[in-house]
C-alpha cells in the first residue's frame, strides 16, 4: 500500500512480527496506564518556568513532531485513495517541518533538569549551564573558521550537540560542587548522585551524540562513482582504494561477481574488503553485497556495480563520518532510561513517618 524506505516488509511473516511489537510496545502502555487511573490525582500547581514546565512543552514538542511524521509517511497515500493522484513528500518536507519542532525540544532538554521544581529561575538555571553556552556558540564559529563552506544547518546542528553534551557535564559539575570544593570531595559526592540523576545525564548526553553524528555524517560525508580497472585507484576521503579486480563464481543457488579492494590509509596497516554482486536466476534480480567497515569514528561503504564490457567496473564509494555516533547515541539514551528504572525511588514512594499515624522515628539502636 505504500511506498517507503520504512515499509521493507514484503511477506505476512515480518509484517505480523512488527505488527506484533507494535501491539505489545503500544498496548503495553495503555493497558498501565488503565491500571494506574484511579491512583491518578491533581498534582500540585507549577509556574511555566519549571522543571514540570520544561517536560510538558517536550512531551508536547514530541507529540507534534509524531504527528508531523505521520502526516507526511501517509498523506500520500490518502490524497491517493481520495482523489487518484500521487505524491510524493520528500526530505524537504522533513526539514522544513520535524527540525523546527525539534529544536526547541533539545533547548528545553537542557535546561529543565537545573530547573527548581514548580517554580524555577531561568537566569539562574542559565548561568549554571553558562559553559555549555558558551561552547554551543564558540564551536560553529570553530567550524565556520576552518570550513567556509558549512551550510547554516550543520553549524545548527553542531552547536545543538556542544549544547545538549556539555550542558550534562556542567549540570553535573554544578551538582558535585566541582568550583567549590576539593577533589576528592567532588568525586565523592559524584559517586553518591541518585541513579535517576545519574540516568538523566547519561540519556540527554546520549542525545547530544546522536546530534552529533547525524549532523556530521549528513554535511561532511564524501561520495565517490567511478569506473576502474584492475590496477587502479581512486581516493576518498584520505582514504586510497586499489582496485585489484572481480573474479565470478557460483555459489549455491546463486552467481557471485566479487570484487577485490584494498584500503589504504596513511598512518594504518592496509586491509582488503570484498563487496559482490549477486544473481540470482530463479528469481531473475540482482542483489549487492555492500561492504562496510568502521573505526568508530566513521563508516567507509563501497558497492560494486555494473562492468562495461571492457574491464571496467562501477565502483561507488561513500564514507560518512560519524555515522556509529548515531547509534552509539541512541544505545546510551537507552542505557540511561533503565539506570533511571533502577532507582528505586523513581517507582516506589516509600511512606514517611509524618505520612503514617502511629509511627515514630527512633534513633537507630547501635547494638
Amino acid at each position: 500500500m505504500l511506498t517507503s524506505v520504512h515499509s521493507f516488509a514484503v511477506d505476512p511473516t515480518r509484517g505480523v512480527f512488527i505488527l506484533l511489537l507494535i501491539g505489545i510496545v503500544i498496548g503495553g502502555g495503555l493497558i498501565l496506564y488503565a491500571r494506574r487511573i484511579p491512583d491518578l490525582s491533581s498534582g500540585n500547581p507549577f509556574a511555566p518556568v519549571s522543571r514540570e514546565g520544561a517536560l510538558v512543552i517536550n512531551n508536547l514538542l514530541l507529540a507534534v513532531g509524531m504527528a508531523t511524521v505521520f502526516l507526511g509517511t501517509f498523506y500520500p497515500l490518502f490524497a491517493e485513495v481520495w482523489s487518484g493522484v500521487k505524491l510524493s513528500v520528500g526530505p524537504q518536507y522533513f526539514d522544513a517541518t520535524f527540525v523546527p519542532i525539534v529544536v526547541p525540544g533539545l533547548i528545553a532538554m537542557t535546561i529543565g533538569p537545573v530547573l527548581a521544581w514548580r517554580r524555577g529561575n531561568i537566569r539562574a538555571a542559565l548561568l549554571r549551564l553558562m559553559p555549555a553556552l558558551i561552547g554551543a556558540i564558540l564551536a560553529p564559529l570553530i567550524v565556520s573558521y576552518f570550513n567556509r563552506r558549512v551550510s547554516l544547518a550543520a553549524l545548527c546542528g553542531v552547536g545543538l550537540a556542544v549544547w545538549a553534551t556539555l550542558g550534562v557535564l556542567a549540570d553535573l559539575a554544578d551538582r558535585a560542587g566541582a568550583a567549590k570544593l576539593p577533589p576528592a570531595t567532588v568525586l565523592r559526592r559524584l559517586r553518591h548522585l541518585p541513579r535517576g540523576t545519574c540516568g538523566h545525564a547519561i540519556a540527554h548526553f546520549g542525545v547530544g551524540v546522536l546530534i552529533a553524528g547525524i549532523t556530521v555524517s549528513t554535511a561532511w560525508r564524501s561520495e565517490r562513482i567511478e569506473t576502474v580497472h584492475a590496477g587502479e585507484s581512486l581516493q576518498i576521503a584520505g582514504r586510497i582504494l586499489h582496485f585489484v579486480g572481480v573474479t565470478e563464481r557460483v555459489v549455491e543457488n546463486y552467481q557471485v561477481r566479487r570484487a577485490e579492494i584494498t584500503v589504504d590509509r596513511p598512518g594504518n596497516a592496509p586491509f582488503t574488503v570484498y563487496p559482490e554482486r549477486r544473481w540470482y536466476p530463479i528469481a531473475g534480480s540482482w542483489t549487492s553485497n555492500t561492504s562496510i567497515t568502521t573505526n568508530g569514528f566513521g563508516d567507509l561503504y563501497l558497492a560494486l556495480g555494473e562492468g562495461d564490457g571492457k574491464g571496467g567496473w562501477v565502483l561507488r564509494a561513500y564514507y560518512n563520518p560519524l555515522v556509529p555516533w548515531v547509534w552509539f547515541g541512541a544505545v546510551l539514551a537507552a542505557l540511561g532510561g533503565m539506570v533511571s528504572l533502577s532507582n528505586r525511588r523513581s517507582r516506589v514512594r516509600a511512606p514517611t513517618a509524618n505520612a503514617m499515624p502511629g509511627i515514630v522515628r527512633r534513633r537507630a539502636d547501635p547494638g
